[in-house]
């Protein structure tokens, strides 16, 4: 058995999801909320909120950067894209979030412009070198995760001499977002968090520590497995029944308190924070993303080419916005399943792979089992 399927082990996952429903009080309820899309992605692949008891509510929030980047950032997109001479590079999820009137970087490619999808940003410095005569922007989107290698193509773009390469910046960052959360009009009541895996294993566990020592939430860092989940899950009841708030990290084979510390002076060295930024379900956050240093100006693409971002209002029936801030579950969306639907997104969280409403849709429907689906 190789270590991925020791973390996928049913009889196990059984086992804990048993040992979890004697550790709860039957008189309290559990609300909890995993940050990250690639853990909401998880609880639904492998019924995991089937197996655990009916007082655990497990929250999705707003961890998918392609979900959280407003309409008017895909708009502005759609504009550099129909520049003439300009080739817009994209990872493949963007393409269709839908902005303005349905309009798309997918649709926009199709009525004539160079959009380009690319896997990683070495194929972004690719094309830029192969066309010395057009302009190369590089969409960049993503969580602390993604960011260093958006830092290694400036870099390496600069070393190279690229004149005609920059990069349009919608970098963000997660604890602003959980901050972001609890401090929302109307939020929701949570009691805990799932800390993010992958996020923390590039900027390390300690600049999670601030919300158990001074907001007094519990949170617990896990990887992405089914067993990694329940086991954090199971580690935020125990903190809940006696009244404890600390930061656990169940991810020690990745993260650790420090993080990457080489990719860190990376990003530092490149980007610099924003004053604030929009978010799609949380309006402006203030220090919440990224922005290129200014002895990277030269590549900085909303400099280059004087890009404005304007408002740009979510269809008026999608319910985005409230899934992301986890006010409401992606089924309670009355266009969920019916009008709105991997196929014919009128939303982003049903566009990306990491969007809550695309995974309860994947794998669920209203409650009930999609055919083909995993279960544990």
């Amino acid at each position: 058995m190789n270590l991925t399927e020791a973390f996928r082990d049913a009889d196990l996952a059984r086992r804990m999801a048993t040992t979890i429903a004697t550790e709860v009080s039957p008189h309290r309820r559990y609300s909890l909320m995993e940050f990250c899309g690639g853990h909401t992605h998880t609880l639904a692949r492998y019924g995991l909120e089937q197996l655990l008891p009916g007082n655990v509510e497990m929250i999705h929030g707003p961890g998918c950067p392609v979900c959280v980047l407003p309409g008017g950032r895909i708009a502005a997109g759609i504009a550099l894209a129909q520049r003439p001479g300009v080739i817009l590079c994209s990872y493949g999820d963007l393409l269709r979030v839908p902005a303005r009137h349905g309009a798309t970087l997918m649709r926009t490619r199709a009525a004539g412009a160079d959009v380009r999808m690319i896997y990683s940003t070495r194929d972004a410095l690719a094309i830029a070198q192969r066309h010395p005569d057009r302009e190369v922007v590089f969409f960049a989107i993503g969580f602390e995760t993604t960011t260093p290698a958006t830092a290694v193509a400036v870099t390496e773009a600069r070393r190279l001499g690229l004149q005609n390469f920059s990069v349009f910046c919608n970098h963000v960052l997660t604890p602003p977002a959980m901050s972001g959360i609890l401090a929302a009009p109307g939020g929701v009541a949570v009691q805990g968090f799932i800390g993010p895996g992958h996020v923390a294993s590039v900027i390390g566990s300690r600049p999670f520590e601030r919300f158990a020592e001074q907001d007094g939430y519990p949170i617990v860092i896990t990887g992405f497995e089914a067993l990694d989940l329940l086991q954090a899950i199971r580690q935020l009841i125990r903190q809940i029944n006696v009244g404890r708030a600390v930061l656990e990290n169940e991810y020690r084979r990745v993260v650790s308190r420090e993080g990457n510390e080489k990719a860190l002076a990376l990003i530092d060295e490149v980007f610099t924070l924003r004053e604030d930024f929009e978010w799609r379900g949380l309006g402006r956050v203030a220090h919440s993303a990224l922005r290129l240093r200014d002895d990277f100006a030269c590549f900085d693409a909303e400099a280059r080419f004087a890009l404005t971002v304007e408002d740009v209002p979510d269809h008026k029936a999608c319910e985005c916005a409230a899934v992301l801030r986890g006010a409401i579950r992606p089924e309670q969306c009355k266009v969920f399943g019916t009008a709105c639907t991997p196929d014919n997104p009128l939303g982003s969280c049903m566009v990306s792979s990491e969007g809550a409403c695309a995974a309860r849709y994947r794998y669920a429907t209203r409650g009930v089992p999609r055919a083909g689906t995993e279960a544990v």
